[in-house]
């Protein structure tokens, strides 16, 4: 009873600073307090909890590490020019009355190549936002068709960490883990496309195409060269280097374009990494094109430590395994699933990452699976369907608040990410019509 009350306090609590607009790290640091205490009522040391915690955090600091690329790279490609050449290209391609669904399918096109929603989200994200900020459209709505595209390769990209991981603690392979995935991916899709294509029609984003592309050609040199960093990202994460080397390689060939093609000096360049870019000039593209810096992704950073240490807690404790006993009721394939959607949604809710989340259900539902006789590839694909997608909509977990903020927006795009929603949806109704029932 004492843990049901503490998981409805700090869900409060969580919800109360995503709505109020405060710093998601206060509810957080109150809900550790008041876990440790449940925790010390119920018997463990506070040596052990400390060094649980602590255990926790230090599994962030490669996320943390990361992040703090991010907002360099960001500010980097800005300096470079390589985000403006991105929006000066992509503005005369791209039909402003379908931008909304373009914007959906170019995020799901480059997620699928890199397989990392955070880089798709820090590339062709960044441009795409910027292309539609001068517009009356909701910006939620073009984050929501973004993070929901840059998930679609979470799910069913090789390259993917996410996909990797499931199949390395499912114990499968990963090409026949996305082949499943691909099958249950085809009516989400299909939905989402139809879905964003009328929001599209609907909400034209009305860029004014010739002044834009004037002005960035009158602000930086555009040409091909310039596009390098970007290029360096997609080709160094299709051969599979890992993410810090690519992000560190794309740095340097931006360093140098900014140097030696746009004449930026040196000096200003890194306190643009550092702070963030922005331009100087008196122009109406200065509250357009702007963002990134290591400072801007200080905050998420903290963000991942905490919820970290909290994550620590729960996993070290084994405090969630009494949710299992919900589970041992479903009768049924659909019912199972259902209730790996709860736990799903409760991982990522206090575990607050992703990868915790799907290491906390795996961990709470593989019994129940083996108890049913579904093997280790149903399991694989229903992680997938469900915890893998929910995550993301979860305003404090880092899978939705990460992209939100590299994207300049917040918790307003959970509405507008239909494809998460639909993934989860689809298949619990497909599973429902071919259901069958468990042997007692």
């Amino acid at each position: 009873m004492d843990l049901i009350f503490f998981l409805i306090i700090s869900f409060v609590l969580l919800l109360t600073s995503v709505f109020k607009g405060y710093f998601i790290v206060y509810p957080l640091l109150i809900s550790i307090i008041a876990l440790f205490l449940l925790l010390l009522k119920r018997g463990f040391k506070p040596k052990k909890l400390f060094a649980l915690a602590w255990a926790g955090s230090k599994k962030s600091f490669s996320v943390v590490y990361i992040l703090l690329l991010i907002g360099a790279v960001i500010a980097v490609w800005m300096t470079a020019g390589t985000v403006p050449a991105i929006v000066y290209y992509g503005i005369q391609i791209i039909n402003p009355s379908y931008f909304i669904v373009s914007a959906f399918l170019l995020t799901i096109l480059v997620s699928l190549l890199i397989g990392t929603s955070f880089g798709t989200v820090s590339t062709i994200g960044i441009a795409l936002m910027i292309m539609a900020s001068g517009s009356s459209v909701n910006p939620h709505l073009t984050a929501g068709a973004i993070i929901a595209g840059a998930y679609f390769g979470d799910r069913c990209s090789p390259m993917s960490s996410s996909a990797n991981l499931i199949a390395i603690i499912t114990r499968t392979k990963i090409h026949t883990n996305i082949k499943r995935m691909l099958a249950t991916t085809f009516l989400p899709l299909v939905a989402s496309t139809i879905v964003y294509l009328l929001i599209s029609i609907a909400n034209p984003v009305e860029f004014e195409q010739q002044y834009i592309t004037s002005e960035i050609s009158r602000l930086f040199n555009v040409n091909p060269i310039v596009l390098l960093p970007a290029f360096a990202i997609l080709l160094f994460a299709w051969l599979r280097v890992e993410i810090k080397i690519s992000m560190l390689v794309s740095i340097l060939i931006s360093l140098c374009i900014s140097i030696y093609i746009q004449s930026y000096p040196f000096s200003e360049i890194f306190r643009y990494m550092l702070l963030g870019f922005e331009l100087t000039e008196d122009t109406s593209l200065k509250n357009i094109i702007l963002g990134g810096g290591v400072i801007s992704m200080a905050k998420v950073s903290l963000v991942v430590v905490v919820s970290t240490a909290f994550a620590g807690l729960f996993t070290g404790t084994k405090i969630l395994e009494s949710v299992q006993v919900y589970l041992n009721k479903a009768k049924s394939i659909s019912d199972l699933f259902l209730g790996i959607n709860i736990i799903g949604i409760a991982s990522a809710a206090f575990g607050c990452t992703q990868t915790i989340a799907i290491l906390l259900t795996e961990e709470l539902v593989k019994d129940n699976y083996q108890k049913n006789q579904l093997d280790n590839y149903q399991l694989a694909v229903d992680l997938e369907n469900s915890v893998v997608v929910l995550s993301p909509l979860i305003p404090w977990n880092i899978a939705g608040l990460v992209p939100a903020t590299i994207l300049m927006t917040d918790s307003g795009f959970i509405p507008f990410a239909f494809y998460l929603y639909f993934v989860p949806l689809f298949y619990y109704v497909e599973m429902k019509i071919f259901d069958r029932s468990f042997r007692n």
